[in-house]
Protein backbone atom coordinates (compact mmCIF):
# COMPACT_ATOMS: atom_id res chain seq x y z
CA UNK A 1 0.00 0.00 0.00
CA UNK A 2 1.18 3.69 -0.94
CA UNK A 3 2.22 5.57 2.06
CA UNK A 4 0.47 8.66 1.65
CA UNK A 5 2.34 10.47 4.42
CA UNK A 6 5.02 12.95 2.77
CA UNK A 7 7.61 13.27 5.59
CA UNK A 8 9.13 10.27 5.41
CA UNK A 9 11.61 8.34 3.29
CA UNK A 10 11.13 4.44 5.34
CA UNK A 11 7.92 3.84 4.58
CA UNK A 12 6.75 5.39 7.96
CA UNK A 13 3.65 7.32 8.31
CA UNK A 14 4.44 9.42 10.79
CA UNK A 15 7.08 11.97 11.27
CA UNK A 16 10.26 10.34 12.76
CA UNK A 17 13.31 11.87 14.49
CA UNK A 18 15.14 9.58 12.26
CA UNK A 19 14.24 11.37 9.40
CA UNK A 20 13.87 14.78 10.93
CA UNK A 21 17.87 14.59 11.51
CA UNK A 22 18.89 13.25 8.44
CA UNK A 23 17.33 15.61 6.15
CA UNK A 24 18.43 18.30 8.71
CA UNK A 25 22.15 16.92 9.16
CA UNK A 26 22.61 15.24 5.94
CA UNK A 27 22.86 11.28 7.74
CA UNK A 28 22.73 9.85 10.96
CA UNK A 29 22.76 11.62 14.15
CA UNK A 30 22.83 9.45 17.51
CA UNK A 31 21.59 10.88 20.76
CA UNK A 32 24.25 10.72 24.09
CA UNK A 33 22.80 10.65 26.93
CA UNK A 34 24.52 12.49 29.83
CA UNK A 35 23.91 13.15 33.37
CA UNK A 36 24.80 16.19 34.89
CA UNK A 37 23.88 15.41 38.36
CA UNK A 38 20.91 17.78 39.20
CA UNK A 39 18.32 17.53 41.71
CA UNK A 40 14.71 18.11 41.29
CA UNK A 41 12.44 20.47 43.52
CA UNK A 42 9.98 17.79 43.28
CA UNK A 43 13.29 15.53 45.52
CA UNK A 44 14.71 18.32 48.07
CA UNK A 45 11.40 19.63 49.36
CA UNK A 46 10.97 22.60 47.53
CA UNK A 47 7.90 21.19 45.80
CA UNK A 48 7.74 18.18 47.03
CA UNK A 49 9.64 15.06 48.16
CA UNK A 50 9.48 11.17 47.00
CA UNK A 51 9.47 12.71 43.24
CA UNK A 52 6.81 11.19 40.71
CA UNK A 53 5.44 8.19 41.35
CA UNK A 54 6.66 6.77 38.49
CA UNK A 55 10.20 8.10 38.44
CA UNK A 56 12.87 5.83 38.85
CA UNK A 57 15.78 6.31 41.27
CA UNK A 58 17.93 7.27 38.61
CA UNK A 59 15.65 10.03 37.60
CA UNK A 60 15.42 8.30 34.52
CA UNK A 61 19.13 7.65 33.78
CA UNK A 62 19.58 4.70 33.78
CA UNK A 63 20.78 4.93 30.15
CA UNK A 64 22.80 7.96 30.70
CA UNK A 65 26.58 8.67 31.78
CA UNK A 66 27.77 8.40 35.82
CA UNK A 67 26.88 11.69 37.38
CA UNK A 68 30.36 11.17 39.25
CA UNK A 69 32.25 11.47 35.82
CA UNK A 70 32.56 15.22 34.23
CA UNK A 71 30.27 16.11 31.21
CA UNK A 72 33.33 15.37 28.87
CA UNK A 73 34.31 12.05 29.90
CA UNK A 74 30.72 10.75 30.12
CA UNK A 75 30.51 11.50 26.38
CA UNK A 76 33.02 10.06 25.60
CA UNK A 77 32.68 6.70 27.21
CA UNK A 78 28.52 6.33 25.70
CA UNK A 79 29.56 7.45 22.60
CA UNK A 80 32.20 5.20 21.98
CA UNK A 81 29.91 2.00 23.00
CA UNK A 82 26.90 3.55 20.48
CA UNK A 83 30.45 3.82 17.89
CA UNK A 84 30.03 -0.04 18.27
CA UNK A 85 26.45 -0.24 16.97
CA UNK A 86 25.66 2.60 14.66
CA UNK A 87 28.37 4.38 12.11
CA UNK A 88 27.88 7.81 12.85
CA UNK A 89 29.79 10.83 13.62
CA UNK A 90 27.21 13.70 14.53
CA UNK A 91 25.65 13.60 17.88
CA UNK A 92 22.94 15.33 20.06
CA UNK A 93 23.80 15.71 23.30
CA UNK A 94 20.91 14.66 25.88
CA UNK A 95 20.80 16.26 29.25
CA UNK A 96 18.44 13.45 30.21
CA UNK A 97 18.10 12.65 34.12
CA UNK A 98 16.18 14.90 36.24
CA UNK A 99 15.76 18.39 35.79
CA UNK A 100 18.06 20.22 33.69
CA UNK A 101 17.20 23.80 34.40
CA UNK A 102 17.16 23.37 38.58
CA UNK A 103 20.78 24.87 38.83
CA UNK A 104 22.53 28.77 39.26
CA UNK A 105 22.20 30.17 35.86
CA UNK A 106 26.39 29.72 36.50
CA UNK A 107 26.07 25.79 36.72
CA UNK A 108 23.69 25.69 33.70
CA UNK A 109 25.75 27.74 31.25
CA UNK A 110 29.01 25.17 32.32
CA UNK A 111 26.85 22.44 31.29
CA UNK A 112 25.59 23.05 28.50
CA UNK A 113 29.07 24.67 26.93
CA UNK A 114 30.68 21.26 27.96
CA UNK A 115 27.75 19.48 26.16
CA UNK A 116 28.22 21.33 23.19
CA UNK A 117 31.89 21.15 22.89
CA UNK A 118 32.07 17.31 22.89
CA UNK A 119 33.10 16.23 19.65
CA UNK A 120 30.99 15.75 16.99
CA UNK A 121 28.32 17.46 18.94
CA UNK A 122 25.13 19.32 16.58
CA UNK A 123 22.74 20.11 19.11
CA UNK A 124 21.73 19.83 22.62
CA UNK A 125 18.09 17.95 24.19
CA UNK A 126 17.54 19.51 27.73
CA UNK A 127 14.64 17.51 29.38
CA UNK A 128 13.23 19.32 32.46
CA UNK A 129 10.38 20.40 34.15
CA UNK A 130 8.09 23.37 33.00
CA UNK A 131 7.97 24.78 36.52
CA UNK A 132 12.21 25.65 36.52
CA UNK A 133 12.24 28.22 33.78
CA UNK A 134 12.87 31.34 35.21
CA UNK A 135 13.24 34.11 32.93
CA UNK A 136 17.16 34.36 33.31
CA UNK A 137 17.02 30.49 32.63
CA UNK A 138 14.68 31.24 29.60
CA UNK A 139 17.35 34.06 28.13
CA UNK A 140 20.18 31.16 28.55
CA UNK A 141 18.21 28.70 26.92
CA UNK A 142 17.82 31.59 24.10
CA UNK A 143 20.88 32.01 23.52
CA UNK A 144 21.92 28.63 23.19
CA UNK A 145 19.58 28.21 20.74
CA UNK A 146 20.69 31.24 18.81
CA UNK A 147 24.04 28.95 18.74
CA UNK A 148 22.54 25.18 18.21
CA UNK A 149 19.94 22.71 17.64
CA UNK A 150 18.56 23.14 21.09
CA UNK A 151 14.98 21.48 22.03
CA UNK A 152 14.12 21.76 25.50
CA UNK A 153 11.53 18.84 26.16
CA UNK A 154 9.51 19.36 29.24
CA UNK A 155 7.45 16.66 30.86
CA UNK A 156 3.90 17.16 31.00
CA UNK A 157 2.94 13.68 31.05
CA UNK A 158 -0.42 14.43 31.27
CA UNK A 159 -3.06 17.43 31.03
CA UNK A 160 -5.10 16.42 33.38
CA UNK A 161 -4.30 17.83 36.43
CA UNK A 162 -6.63 15.17 38.67
CA UNK A 163 -3.95 12.74 37.48
CA UNK A 164 -1.14 14.97 38.08
CA UNK A 165 -1.50 15.30 41.32
CA UNK A 166 -2.02 11.47 41.90
CA UNK A 167 1.28 11.20 40.31
CA UNK A 168 2.75 13.62 42.84
CA UNK A 169 3.71 15.76 40.17
CA UNK A 170 3.51 19.35 42.54
CA UNK A 171 2.45 21.12 39.34
CA UNK A 172 0.01 21.85 37.25
CA UNK A 173 -1.30 22.61 33.52
CA UNK A 174 -1.03 25.95 34.10
CA UNK A 175 2.59 25.54 34.96
CA UNK A 176 3.41 23.89 31.68
CA UNK A 177 1.63 26.44 29.89
CA UNK A 178 3.63 29.42 31.39
CA UNK A 179 6.93 27.77 31.17
CA UNK A 180 6.00 26.48 27.37
CA UNK A 181 4.86 30.10 26.44
CA UNK A 182 8.27 31.23 28.15
CA UNK A 183 10.29 29.11 26.01
CA UNK A 184 8.26 30.14 22.54
CA UNK A 185 8.31 33.86 23.14
CA UNK A 186 12.17 33.34 22.81
CA UNK A 187 11.73 31.08 20.01
CA UNK A 188 13.33 28.37 21.48
CA UNK A 189 11.75 25.23 19.80
CA UNK A 190 9.71 22.61 22.83
CA UNK A 191 9.54 19.32 23.28
CA UNK A 192 6.95 17.19 25.40
CA UNK A 193 6.67 14.16 26.93
CA UNK A 194 3.47 12.39 27.61
CA UNK A 195 2.65 9.21 29.21
CA UNK A 196 -0.18 6.45 27.87
CA UNK A 197 -1.16 4.08 30.55
CA UNK A 198 -1.47 6.12 33.52
CA UNK A 199 -3.57 5.02 36.46
CA UNK A 200 -7.43 6.28 36.17
CA UNK A 201 -7.47 7.89 32.38
CA UNK A 202 -9.13 6.42 29.97
CA UNK A 203 -8.25 6.37 26.32
CA UNK A 204 -10.73 9.75 26.12
CA UNK A 205 -8.56 11.62 28.63
CA UNK A 206 -5.78 10.28 26.42
CA UNK A 207 -6.43 12.12 23.24
CA UNK A 208 -7.61 15.14 25.39
CA UNK A 209 -4.06 15.87 26.12
CA UNK A 210 -2.78 14.84 22.71
CA UNK A 211 -6.21 17.54 21.12
CA UNK A 212 -3.89 19.89 23.90
CA UNK A 213 -0.36 19.50 22.25
CA UNK A 214 -1.93 19.73 18.56
CA UNK A 215 -2.60 23.21 19.45
CA UNK A 216 0.50 24.62 20.63
CA UNK A 217 3.72 25.42 18.79
CA UNK A 218 5.50 22.04 19.41
CA UNK A 219 8.96 20.88 17.68
CA UNK A 220 8.79 17.76 18.77
CA UNK A 221 6.81 14.85 20.72
CA UNK A 222 7.64 11.79 22.53
CA UNK A 223 4.80 8.95 23.69
CA UNK A 224 6.18 6.95 26.43
CA UNK A 225 4.12 3.75 27.78
CA UNK A 226 3.65 3.86 31.59
CA UNK A 227 6.16 1.73 32.85
CA UNK A 228 6.18 0.13 36.12
CA UNK A 229 9.84 0.10 37.62
CA UNK A 230 11.27 -1.38 40.49
CA UNK A 231 12.18 0.75 43.61
CA UNK A 232 9.54 3.64 42.65
CA UNK A 233 6.12 4.46 44.96
CA UNK A 234 4.44 3.59 41.54
CA UNK A 235 5.75 0.31 42.30
CA UNK A 236 4.77 -0.26 45.70
CA UNK A 237 1.08 0.90 44.35
CA UNK A 238 0.99 -1.59 42.53
CA UNK A 239 1.92 -4.22 44.57
CA UNK A 240 -1.23 -3.93 46.63
CA UNK A 241 -3.66 -2.81 44.30
CA UNK A 242 -2.53 -4.33 41.54
CA UNK A 243 -4.16 -1.79 39.01
CA UNK A 244 -4.19 -2.32 35.02
CA UNK A 245 -1.77 -1.84 32.76
CA UNK A 246 -2.11 -1.23 29.46
CA UNK A 247 -2.29 -4.54 26.79
CA UNK A 248 -0.16 -3.69 23.69
CA UNK A 249 -3.42 -3.92 21.82
CA UNK A 250 -4.75 -1.19 23.58
CA UNK A 251 -1.70 1.16 23.53
CA UNK A 252 -1.14 0.74 19.74
CA UNK A 253 -4.74 1.69 19.55
CA UNK A 254 -4.27 4.89 21.70
CA UNK A 255 -0.69 5.86 19.81
CA UNK A 256 -2.47 5.40 16.65
CA UNK A 257 -5.52 7.66 17.50
CA UNK A 258 -2.90 10.18 19.01
CA UNK A 259 -0.57 10.02 15.79
CA UNK A 260 -3.78 11.27 13.98
CA UNK A 261 -4.62 14.10 16.44
CA UNK A 262 -0.74 15.76 15.69
CA UNK A 263 -0.16 18.15 13.21
CA UNK A 264 2.30 16.40 10.29
CA UNK A 265 4.97 18.58 11.51
CA UNK A 266 5.62 17.72 14.84
CA UNK A 267 8.40 15.56 15.37
CA UNK A 268 7.76 11.84 17.06
CA UNK A 269 10.49 11.57 19.19
CA UNK A 270 9.44 8.08 19.94
CA UNK A 271 6.23 6.15 20.33
CA UNK A 272 7.49 3.84 23.35
CA UNK A 273 9.89 3.62 26.04
CA UNK A 274 12.82 1.57 27.62
CA UNK A 275 12.32 0.29 31.15
CA UNK A 276 15.96 -0.88 32.17
CA UNK A 277 15.07 -4.43 31.47
CA UNK A 278 16.37 -5.89 35.73
CA UNK A 279 14.07 -2.89 36.97
CA UNK A 280 10.56 -3.75 35.14
CA UNK A 281 8.06 -4.86 36.61
CA UNK A 282 5.37 -4.57 33.70
CA UNK A 283 3.86 -4.23 30.94
CA UNK A 284 6.31 -7.39 30.33
CA UNK A 285 5.09 -6.89 26.65
CA UNK A 286 7.06 -3.61 26.40
CA UNK A 287 10.34 -5.29 26.12
CA UNK A 288 9.91 -6.07 22.63
CA UNK A 289 10.25 -2.43 21.51
CA UNK A 290 10.59 -2.99 17.86
CA UNK A 291 7.71 -5.23 17.77
CA UNK A 292 5.47 -2.97 19.58
CA UNK A 293 6.72 -0.09 16.46
CA UNK A 294 6.24 -2.79 14.32
CA UNK A 295 2.46 -3.31 15.35
CA UNK A 296 1.59 0.29 15.20
CA UNK A 297 3.00 0.55 12.06
CA UNK A 298 0.74 -1.94 10.49
CA UNK A 299 -2.31 -0.25 12.43
CA UNK A 300 -2.13 2.84 10.57
CA UNK A 301 -1.07 0.74 7.15
CA UNK A 302 -5.02 -1.10 8.23
CA UNK A 303 -6.46 2.19 8.77
CA UNK A 304 -4.87 3.50 5.86
CA UNK A 305 -3.69 6.53 8.13
CA UNK A 306 -1.03 8.62 9.06
CA UNK A 307 0.07 11.53 11.52
CA UNK A 308 -2.55 14.31 11.16
CA UNK A 309 -4.99 12.36 8.99
CA UNK A 310 -7.59 13.96 11.43
CA UNK A 311 -5.58 17.67 12.51
CA UNK A 312 -7.58 20.45 12.89
CA UNK A 313 -5.99 23.57 13.90
CA UNK A 314 -7.41 23.23 17.42
CA UNK A 315 -8.30 26.90 19.57
CA UNK A 316 -5.25 28.72 20.95
CA UNK A 317 -4.06 27.91 24.52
Amino acid sequence: MKNPFPLSSDNKRYHTYHYYLTQRFGGKVSRVSLNAGMSCPNLDGTKGVGGCVYCSPTGSGEFGGDPREEIPAQFAQISARMGQKWDTQKHIAYLQARTNTYAPVERLREVYEQALGCPGVVGLAVATRPDCLSEPVCDLLAEFSERTYLTVELGLQTANDQTGAALNRCYGLSDFLEGYARLRARGVSVGVHIIDGLPGESHEIMLETARLLAGLELHLVKIHLLHVIAGTPLAESFATQKFPLLTREAYVQIVCDQLELFPPEFVIGRLTGDGAPDMLIGPDWSRKKLCVLNEIDKELARRDSWQGKHWKQARPV
